[in-house]
């Protein structure tokens, strides 16, 4: 994620640097041509561009939005993950009454909640397509390890896992019915959840809508400098650069924020989210499980949110 304290402008100007440079080498022709070669009744109304700009402007500022709604969109379902983990804890510590059969209580309440953290991590990979079976044993038995190698799709997979313990939990009359159809509403909402990211994901932005825009924004640049000509003469290089800037710099700004699941410094920050649910989920664990889950955590290996220090 960015942090925005930290955004140096060579940041910014770098993911359009070379469009900068192509137009600055353009300007400076169009001067050249104009000053040397006799072209200097060559021009173009100041209305023409002014026109096109605010067009292009409007296009702009709506693709934005759709782009924005994208991010959002994701930030919001990623929000009710993190709620819905907390409730799933909260559900499994308090409603297995540990009185009777402590430890094997117990034991199936710590595999189910450090299963619930496995889960958030490997979706956090399974969106930005990388291995979702990996660094998981920390969280899971070799039995779900074992399991999950054979499957694609490895966050439905443990959320089926999950299920299964919640039928066990069930069967053994540790829980009742009322309470299993509460826990498993809550495992369906992590699949609507699961399913609105992969659904964003899958969802392809318009290409055609990306390259009009962009074929507007280089034609108003390509029509600049022979209005600016005639009013600021060489100055105009200066201008037309930084009018250009501005054009290209929200353009990119939609292009990554339409894409919330690329691993990049502008997405969706699920493997921080994921890291905050995991330290709940221990904290809950400790205070719930204070005999087993200390010797669980110091066996863990302490991962590191993932950050893009800009």
């Amino acid at each position: 994620m960015l942090l925005k304290e930290n955004i140096p402008v060579s940041y910014v100007f770098g993911k359009i640097k070379k469009e900068v440079l192509l137009v600055a080498v353009y300007a400076i022709a169009i001067y050249c041509i104009h000053q040397y070669y006799n072209f200097k009744d060559v021009s173009i109304p100041l209305t023409v561009p002014t026109i096109l700009g605010t067009i292009i402007s409007l296009l702009l500022a709506f693709r934005s939005n759709q782009a924005y709604d994208r991010w959002w969109e994701a930030r919001i379902l990623w929000g009710a993950i993190v709620n819905d983990c907390r409730t799933f804890a909260r559900q499994v510590l308090t409603f297995v009454d540990s009185s009777h059969d402590g430890e094997q209580k117990r034991a199936l309440k710590e595999r189910i909640i450090r299963r619930q953290m496995a889960w958030c991590y490997s979706l956090s990979c399974h969106l930005r397509g990388q291995n979702a079976k990996e660094n998981l044993e920390a969280y899971l038995t070799d039995d779900d390890v074992k399991n999950l190698k054979k499957m694609d799709n490895v966050p439905l997979a443990i959320n089926e896992l999950q299920g299964h313990d919640l039928r066990t939990l069930y069967r053994l009359g540790w829980i009742n019915e009322y309470q299993q159809v509460a826990m498993d509403n809550t495992l369906t909402n992590f699949m609507n959840s699961m399913g609105g990211c992969e659904r964003i994901k899958n969802t392809v932005f318009p290409v055609t809508y990306s390259v009009y825009i962009h074929w507007l924004v280089m034609f108003f640049v390509l029509l600049l400098p022979f209005s600016l000509m005639e009013f600021f003469g060489i100055f105009q290089v200066p201008l037309v650069i930084a009018i250009s800037s501005a054009f290209f710099l929200i353009e990119k700004m939609a292009i990554h924020l339409q894409d919330p699941f690329e691993n990049k410094p502008t997405d969706t920050p699920t493997t921080t989210i994921s890291r905050t649910i995991e330290n709940n989920l221990k904290q809950m664990m400790k205070d719930e499980l204070p005999g087993d889950i200390d010797a669980v955590i110091s066996k863990q290996p302490q991962k590191q949110a993932v950050f893009y220090i800009l």
